[in-house]
């Protein structure tokens, strides 16, 4: 573990990061710059700090707030686990596009960064943009929904794993901020998530909540269901995700991230995010799917499908051919996106069971190796541009599925099943399928759940389907649960 520096030495690293771009002191503000990257230079400066117990992301993550409202959380533990708070660059877009402009604003943004000329950081120490997708690459109607991406150069980024604990500040100088400005809020700033630290915070789950009120969703589902059936059926679909919406209010407000220490402790397996654009509306879950993670040039994406609850059912996916069937498409689909990249995917013969809560899933790794020299590589969200959406969580054939999703479900998916995570200065990536999430306003939580439709699927198992699993996330929240059907097979 590294020892924090004196101030002194945090101050030679601020001048020694502005000296080594030239001498370059400000300019305009950069409040929001576009996709090409035209737009200052950052100052970003990074803090090793003691760690204590307390020391968590997710309890600190209220010490870092800024006037914006803009939070966010990635929490891996017991692995790599980031807090983010404030805007210090950001993108907000629609279309077909999104995903090369958020790699050109990501990799421009980082780029651009004037980082002390000192040894190499760990990997979590690095500076990250963190990213949001809605599942289509526009709303049906503008503002009736998410945009299409949201990408975030945070100001502050609190990142843990294991016994290293680093703070990271980002600001653009000029306009009565400099080099020794920053240096300052940062030591200050460390300082005090030190002491807080000391007093060991701990994120309590919060106090089981009425719920007043749930929409009726059975019968428009219902009918859409039958549709969907027909499409199936008749052959002009291979499969298709239908996904249905319930609101909930509830007798009283719920903190997010106390939401979200309770999913810590009931979805250990799986990774914990939180997204919340300002005060009073965030999106938050566990999602058990990894849609792309690209360490050190290694590769990974999961195939995940075919559900059952935790019990004597749970033996029974790994012998139910249509559940190896439905999985088995998944994995395909994902290894051609590979090897029409030029990849090698390599994956295992057979699937395993994953635990995820209540839940277990049969699950699929995939892996490939990318050379430092390949244009995916470099740009690792045209690779997730061709993973997303998995057939998990849409459908096969890709575009026939989605467009008749849109006309089929009566919502904006918004962020369900859609890809959020980060991307960092070394290029390593890490994006999650939005799906197990709900998006919490006040006393309002949405929820979101669907089922796999097949050949031979019937309208009232998949009703039951879906009443399981919007009753399993319930369930991880700590909110009060109707009786659900005993058996589910997809994971969206």
């Amino acid at each position: 573990m590294q020892a924090p520096p004196s101030f002194p030495a945090l101050l030679a690293e601020a001048t020694a990061a502005i000296n080594a771009m030239g001498g370059w002191l400000g300019g305009r503000a950069a409040a929001c710059p576009d996709p090409e990257g035209d737009g200052d230079r950052v100052l970003s400066l990074a803090l090793p700090l003691q760690a204590v117990p307390g020391l968590d992301p997710l309890a600190l993550l209220p010490q870092l707030a800024t006037p914006d409202g803009f939070r966010f959380l990635w929490d891996g533990a017991p692995g790599l686990c980031v807090a983010a708070a404030g805007r210090c660059n950001a993108l907000e877009l629609s279309g077909a596009r999104r995903f090369e402009l958020a790699q050109r604003f990501s990799s421009a943004s980082l780029r651009r960064l004037a980082i002390p000329p000192a040894p190499p950081l760990p990997p979590l120490a690095r500076p990250r943009v963190l990213l949001a997708f809605a599942f289509f690459d526009s709303p049906l109607q503008q503002g009736d929904g998410p945009a299409g991406v949201q990408a975030v150069l945070p100001r502050w980024q609190l990142s843990r794993q294991g016994r290293q604990v680093w703070l990271r500040l980002q600001r653009t100088l000029g306009g009565g901020v400099t080099a020794r400005s920053v240096a300052e809020e940062l030591w200050e700033k460390g300082r005090q998530l030190q002491h807080q630290a000391a007093r060991e915070p701990v994120a309590q789950a919060p106090p089981p909540v009425g719920i007043r009120h749930r929409s009726s969703w059975h019968a428009g589902y219902r009918v859409a269901l039958e549709r969907a059936i027909e499409l199936v059926e008749g052959g002009e679909l291979s499969k298709l995700v239908l996904a249905v919406r319930q609101q909930l209010e509830l007798d009283s407000n719920l903190d997010p991230l106390a939401l979200l220490a309770n999913l810590r402790g009931s979805q250990p397996g799986s990774c914990r995010f939180l997204w919340q654009q300002q005060s009073g509306e965030a999106l938050l879950g566990a999602s058990p799917e990894r849609l792309l993670t690209l360490r050190q040039g290694q590769l990974r994406s999961d195939a995940l499908a075919g559900t059952a609850p935790l019990g004597t059912m749970a033996a029974d996916l790994l012998h139910s051919d249509k559940d190896r069937h439905e999985h088995e498409l998944v994995v395909e689909t994902i290894s051609s996106v590979l090897r029409r990249a030029g990849l090698s995917p390599r994956r295992p013969r057979h699937p395993r069971l994953a635990r995820h809560g209540a839940l277990v899933h049969l699950h699929t790794p995939i892996t490939a190796r990318l050379e430092a020299s390949t244009n995916f590589a470099r740009q690792p969200l045209g690779l997730a541009e061709a993973l997303h959406p998995t057939p998990a969580v849409a459908g096969l054939p890709r575009r026939e599925a989605m467009a008749w999703l849109r006309s089929l479900e009566p919502f904006e998916r918004g962020y369900y099943a859609a890809p959020i995570g980060w991307i960092d200065s070394e290029g390593d990536t890490d994006l999650r399928v939005a799906i197990r999430s709900g998006t919490l306003r006040g006393r309002q939580l949405e929820l979101t759940a669907g089922a796999g439709l097949v050949r031979g699927s019937r309208a009232e198992k998949e009703l039951q389907e879906v009443a399981l699993k919007l009753d399993v996330l319930q369930h991880q929240l700590n909110l009060p649960i109707r009786s659900g059907s005993p058996r589910a097979r997809g994971p969206a």
